[in-house]
């Protein structure tokens, strides 16, 4: 068995031992220990502080670290500042910004993605790439590692575009999305509060402002990676024909959304029938309209289909709604008690308003019968229409029996005036 290098060991520990013992090395180690002491009083004392929301929130996840890294950068600019190498504190250094950025980006994740694989794997990723480059920059290799990358590059005209412009365009695009992801929902939000503003406009700002905001944002990592977007108007240009005719329908929905917004016809809370589906706005959304009906069913509905089809909105300016409720009387009764025997139900409906008070009116003589109609106003179609109709018609029929009077149902009668004469069966004999 080989004996272990003792003298090499040695050397190394000797080697260390020289430079802990230089004094510019303890002066490093001991900024460290003071930084470290220093965030962990500090930090403390920020998180007791009372403080609710994404500031606190924040505070509180990436204090520490940031404490840490303020300090041993002050140190940094010292030792700088008289001549003096750090490389210790330049370790420490990356190791507390790796942290920061971590937590940073963790938090923002956490604030844009739902809780499940991709926030996991989101996770994961950025925690890696992150450590990577600091293992790299520790090591001496981040430089050539940038050099590599930079070296294998692809032109589109005037343009190069290298695997780390692509590196560089993926982080800050994923970064600048994701804050300004959190920036319109926190706009959102200031929006939604607006109670002097109608739900509509609240609804359709809020969409604007996000998709501004993330538009700008990739535009903006565009142009910080130094890609001329000029020079990618050919290609927008091609590919915008391309995406016309295929995605007509999508475009076609997503801008009758933003006119459904902005012009109020329709907005949340609103009854609406268009067709035979009948139900309650729920969301307004960039593609379709969610619409409950009356077995608690979400019904998508094309924003395309609400611009161009017919839809009664129950309660675009007024709530209040007139009702027709079409009754048939026999000519054996007195149309005139029918009509006050109508107007006494509608009075007894809860449902009914009083003002305008109901009427009944008489429409025209049938062929079964004399065509009476009832006319009610109510001011809650959200809580349906066709119940207060049936409630109306089981009221009807039951002050009709009580009174005597019938509903006629078609009738025909057959009136024979003569019979044919049958053959005789001796005629011909």
């Amino acid at each position: 068995m080989q004996r272990p290098n003792v003298e090499g060991m040695q050397a190394v520990l000797d080697d260390v031992l020289r430079q802990v013992s230089d004094p510019m090395t303890l002066l490093q180690l001991v900024i460290v220990v003071v930084a470290l002491v220093a965030s962990w009083v500090l930090g403390r004392r920020w998180k007791a502080r009372p403080g609710e929301g994404w500031r606190a929130d924040l505070r509180h996840r990436v204090s520490q670290p940031f404490i840490v890294l303020a300090l041993v950068a002050l140190g940094m600019l010292v030792l700088r500042l008289s001549g003096q190498s750090y490389p210790v504190l330049a370790m420490v250094a990356a190791l507390s910004l790796s942290l920061v950025l971590i937590r940073a980006f963790v938090y923002l994740l956490r604030r844009v993605l739902r809780p499940g694989p991709v926030l996991e794997a989101s996770e994961q990723l950025i925690s890696g790439l992150i450590w990577l480059g600091v293992a790299l920059y520790l090591v001496g290799w981040l430089g050539p590692t940038f050099e590599f990358l930079d070296s294998a590059a692809v032109k589109f005209g005037d343009t190069s575009f290298s695997l780390l412009d692509l590196l560089l365009l993926v982080v800050l695009a994923a970064t600048l999305v994701l804050v300004a992801t959190l920036v319109s929902r926190l706009v959102e939000r200031r929006v939604m509060a607006a109670g002097d503003l109608s739900i509509g406009l609240r609804v359709g700002v809020a969409k604007v402002v996000r998709f501004v905001v993330v538009l700008l944002a990739i535009l903006v990592s565009l142009n910080l990676v130094g890609i001329n977007l000029t020079s990618l108007a050919v290609f927008s240009g091609a590919l915008g024909v391309g995406l016309g005719f295929g995605l007509q329908r999508i475009a076609s929905n997503f801008i009758s959304g933003f006119i459904l917004i902005m012009d109020r016809s329709i907005r949340p809370g609103d009854v609406i029938t268009i067709g035979d589906s009948f139900g309650w706005v729920q969301e307004l959304n960039a593609r379709y309209v969610v619409v409950r009906n009356r077995d608690g069913v979400d019904m998508l509905i094309p924003n395309e289909n609400l611009i161009t089809s017919e839809v009664i909105n129950w309660s675009y300016a007024d709530k209040s709604v007139r009702l027709k409720v079409p009754v048939d009387i026999s000519y054996d009764d007195d149309p005139v008690q029918a009509m006050g025997l109508l107007v006494e139900v509608a009075k007894g409906s809860k449902r009914v308003e009083s003002a305008p008070e109901p009427v009944a009116r008489l429409l025209a003589f049938g062929d079964s019968g004399i065509e009476l109609e009832l006319r009610v106003w109510i001011n809650d179609p959200q809580e349906g229409v066709n119940n207060i109709r049936s409630e109306l018609n089981v009221g009807i029929w039951k002050a009709f029996k009580e009174a005597g009077i019938t509903i006629p149902f078609p009738q025909r009668d057959l009136h024979v005036k003569s019979m044919p004469r049958a053959p005789d069966p001796n005629a011909g004999d």
